[in-house]
C-alpha cells in the first residue's frame, strides 16, 4: 500500500494537472507574491490551450494570453520552439511553438508539496506546543546555563 506522499508523486511524475502547475507557478515566483486561488486560475487557463498535447502553436493565443506565457517562460515553467520550412514558392516560413517544461514543473511542484507539508506538520505542533524553533529553545534557557557553558578564563590561558 502506497503512502499520500508516494501517491502524490507517482501522480506528479505523469500528469501536469491544475494543482501541480499551480504548485510549480507559486513557488516559481515566491509563494508570498501569488495567491493560491490566483495560481489555480492561471495554471487552469494555460492547461485548456495545452489539452492533452505536449506543445501548442504560438498563432492560437491572443496578445494577453502570449504575456502571460512569457510570464511563465521567465519562471521557466514554458518554453519556446521554432520550426522553419520552405514553401512550395521558395519563402522561408517559421513556425513558434510553446511547450510545457514538465521535469522542471514536476520538481517545482514537489517541492512546494513538501514545502506545505512541513508547515502543515509545524503549524499542527504549535497548536499542540510540541514543536519549539531552535531560537526559541535558546530563549527559554537562563543566564545560568549560559553561564554554566562559559569556558573559565583560566582554561582559556592554559589552551593558548
Amino acid at each position: 500500500m502506497l503512502s499520500s506522499e508516494e501517491e502524490m508523486a507517482q501522480h506528479l511524475q505523469t500528469t501536469i494537472d491544475t494543482a501541480s502547475l499551480s504548485m510549480a507557478l507559486r513557488r516559481s515566483v515566491g509563494r508570498e507574491s501569488m495567491r493560491i486561488e490566483d495560481a489555480e486560475a492561471i495554471a487552469s487557463h494555460i492547461l485548456n490551450f495545452f489539452g492533452f498535447n505536449e506543445r501548442i502553436i504560438d498563432n492560437i493565443l491572443e496578445p494577453d494570453d502570449r504575456d502571460v506565457f512569457y510570464m511563465l517562460e521567465d519562471c521557466g515553467l514554458l518554453e519556446t520552439e521554432r520550426d522553419e520550412t520552405t514553401l512550395y514558392d521558395g519563402r522561408e516560413w517559421r513556425i513558434h511553438y510553446w511547450s510545457m517544461r514538465k521535469e522542471r514543473v514536476i520538481r517545482l511542484a514537489s517541492e512546494e508539496a513538501r514545502e506545505l507539508e512541513l508547515e502543515r506538520a509545524r503549524d499542527e505542533q504549535n497548536e499542540s506546543g510540541a514543536y519549539l524553533t531552535a531560537q526559541s529553545i535558546y530563549n527559554e534557557l537562563g543566564d545560568e546555563v549560559w553561564a554554566q557553558r562559559q569556558p573559565s578564563q583560566q582554561q582559556e590561558q592554559q589552551e593558548h
